[in-house]
Order: C-alpha cells, then structure tokens, then sequence
C-alpha cells in the first residue's frame, strides 16, 4: 500500500467504527455474550492454523536479530491462546455494565438525578509485540459496547490479521457489526499518525508497547491518551518479615518472567534483615543467571554467593526498566526510606512490600503512590487478568479517569441522567 493511500484508509476505518459504535452502544447484554463466547470457541478451534500465522512472525524477527526477550513476547503458545480464551469467557461470565444507573437522589425541587455506564464510543489501541493483546482489546471493547481501531506492531502481522479475522467472524455469527473491531491492515507507520489526529471519529487512544512508542503518541495526540511509559517495579523486603516467604515472593516477581511490564526490577531490602536474606535470595538469583546491580552494601553481603553476577549499581539503574535477567538491589533504612526511593525514581506502575508489621503494611499502601501497590505478593500479579477484569487493555499509570489495569469500567464514561414529572425550574 502507498502511503497516499493510507489516509483515506484510516478515514474508512475511522467512519465504519463510528458507524458501529452506535450499534454496539444498543447491543443487548445476551448478544455480547454470545459473541465473546464465540470467540472463545473460534480460538480453541484455531490452534493450529493460529500457529502457523505466528511462526512466520517469530522466522521474520529472528531473522531481523530481534533480541529474544522481544521474540519471547510475539509467541503465540497453545497457553497464550487459552488464556485469550477464558478471558473471553470470563469476560461473558461478567455482569453489564452498560446502562446500569447509580446514585439516583431526590432533588429538594423535585427532579431524581444519578448517572449511567455507558460506552466511551470509539478507542484506538497501538501496541507492539504481543499479538494476545488483539484479543483482550477486542473482547474489552464487546463487553463494554464500544467500537475500536486495533493497530499492532509490524513484528506482529501475520498472527494479528488471523486473530482479527477470528474476531470479526464472531461478531458477524452474533449479530454485531464486522467493523466494530477493525485491525489496520498496513504496517504503514503513517498509520499510526492519522489514527491519533482523528477526534471525529476517535474518542481515546490507548497506546501500549516501549517508553519511546508511548512518548511519541502522547507527543502527538489530538485526542485524550490512556497511557503508562513504563514499568519499574519494585519489591521492599520489610525489617520484620518472613524471610523464606520473601526469598520466594521476590523469586517470583523477578524470574517468573523477565519481559512484562509487571516484573520487578528493583529489590530494596532493610538493613535489620539484609545479612540474612540477601544472601539466600542471591543464591536463588546466581542459579537463575540473573546479574544484580547493588549499592556497596548489598554488593558486600552477596560477595559469597557462588557464581553471583555483581556488578555495582549506577544513578540510572534505580529508574531502569530492565525486561530482563537484570535486578538493581539496595539496602535501605527501612520502610520510610524504601517509600521515599520508591515514590522518587518508580515508574508508579506496581510496588510490593513483604512484611510482617501490619503497621508498615498500612503505611506502604497509603504512601505508596502507584497505580497497584501490593503485600506480601508477587508485582506479577498486576494484570487485568488476575484482577478478575476479564482481560486488561493495558496498565494506566495516569491517574485521571482510568488507573492501574484498565478493564471494562476503565472503557466507559458516566452521563448524568435526570428524572422527572414536568419539573419547571422555579
């Protein structure tokens, strides 16, 4: 496709998901349902041929050197694609929100004022690698009766375009419009640029991939961006907590799996239990290859560990986002300096402590200012998914309209809505 031809593309995919959007805001609950439920058969009938759409995506990054934590994240594995699916279905299994009426009151002059859920509209979503992420936009946006402009990343083509198709054969065999969910066709990246610069049709753009994507799109939106830049997570280990509890919480939040934006990326751990810990958690990390950047105080107390990859922190390593085998490690005072590190150089994406003090456990939760702050449990716990979203359409980490993983509430607005009996102003 010539890039002439890209703006009347989008100017078609902006008109048709207007059109939908007004068919899918009326769509009965027990219709949406149909369609998710569908959708959730068609992936699991789809395995295979899914598959073969995405290794020719994974040959095709391997051959462009992409570096493998990135090749990682564009598989579509039978697992990957079974979660798609239950969260369709857990999605279905979801009350509507749509229409619901709330804080109806009795007005001193007469009238009865509440508001209603209803659709945000239109949404557009850029993301990049991970194609599952077709699914949960999609069945975010059937579940809460929007329309939306789906535009993945061109490592990512092949599997998205059969996924879409999937998605759009479902709405069709449920009665809903094919356009509600459009997936851009081309790897044009003027695409990308049309899409955010088209209020008309386009209510909220929800960018979702690298720190640079998510800056660029920010940069440039004429419409309103639901947006995180990144995720530098962090694990406190709290003076007193329970250290074989920890060692395996802080194990999980780093090692579960190194690329989502949910994994921790830096340890802090008190001074009255860092002799006892590091160590033990060291080990773990030695085993696993990961290579810890320490203050000098960490890096003393994990000298003995065995084939220990150290390697003395910087100023930048405390904001970094590694998605990696990489952990930054520091030794604070205890929980009001590991709040105050925190909330300074955190991406207020998520933040855990491990304790065993109810108090500091209160304080953190308080004082931690970040979109999902968490005790006694692993940072990779902070997915829509595991929240019982459904699915998640992303992790906002702005703190206006929507917060932390964004779900089908996060995809709609509230109008107000007046009843009455032939109320006349006085």
């Amino acid at each position: 496709m010539n890039a002439n031809a890209t703006p009347e593309l989008m100017n078609t995919l902006g008109q048709q998901a207007k059109a939908a959007s007004a068919l899918m805001a009326k769509a009965p609950a027990a219709v949406k349902l149909r369609a998710l439920r569908g959708l959730a058969a068609l992936l699991r009938t789809h395995v295979e041929p899914l598959q073969v759409e995405n290794a020719k995506d994974l040959a095709r990054a391997r051959a462009a050197g992409l570096a493998e934590p990135m090749v990682d994240r564009l598989k579509l594995t039978p697992k990957v694609i079974e979660t798609c699916a239950e969260g369709c279905e857990q999605l279905a299994a979801m009350a509507d929100l749509i229409g619901e009426v709330s804080g109806m009151k009795q007005m001193p002059s007469g009238i009865r004022v509440g508001q209603m859920r209803v659709p945000i509209g239109v949404f557009g979503m850029i993301y990049e690698s991970r194609p599952n992420v077709t699914i949960e936009a999609a069945s975010l946006s059937i579940k809460s009766g929007n329309a939306c402009i789906l535009r993945g990343g061109s490592e990512a083509i092949d599997s998205n375009r059969a996924l879409a198709a999937l998605v759009q054969q479902a709405l069709v065999e449920a009665g809903l419009p094919a356009d509600a969910v459009q997936l851009v066709p081309t790897t044009d990246r003027a695409a990308v640029g049309q899409l955010i610069a088209m209020p008309q049709y386009v209510d909220v753009i929800i960018p979702r991939g690298g720190k640079s994507l998510i800056e660029r799109i920010s940069a440039e939106a004429k419409v309103p961006v639901i947006k995180h830049l990144d995720g530098n997570c962090h694990t406190y280990v709290d003076d007193p907590c329970d250290i074989a509890q920890a060692v395996a919480v802080a194990d999980n939040a780093k090692t579960h799996k190194y690329s989502p934006c949910n994994a921790t990326e830096s340890l802090l751990v008190a001074r009255g239990v860092a002799a006892d810990f590091l160590p033990r958690i060291g080990a773990v990390y030695a085993a696993k290859g990961v290579e810890m950047r320490c203050c000098p105080e960490a890096k003393a107390l994990l000298a003995s560990v065995p084939g220990a990859k150290l390697v003395d922190a910087t100023e930048q390593d405390w904001f970094e986002e590694y998605l990696a085998p990489v952990i930054s490690i520091k030794v604070v005072a205890g929980v009001d300096e590991a709040i105050a590190h925190i909330n300074h150089y955190s991406s207020h994406h998520t933040d855990a402590i491990l304790t065993t003090d109810h108090g500091h456990a209160q304080r953190f939760l308080r004082e931690v200012d970040s979109a999902s702050v968490m005790v006694n449990a692993s940072t990779r716990f902070a997915d829509g998914f595991e929240y019982g979203l459904g699915a998640e359409i992303g992790i906002s980490t702005d703190k206006f309209h929507a917060r932390g993983p964004v779900g089908v509430e996060g995809l709609t607005s509230l109008k107000y809505v007046v009843l009455g009996e032939g109320d006349v102003r006085v």
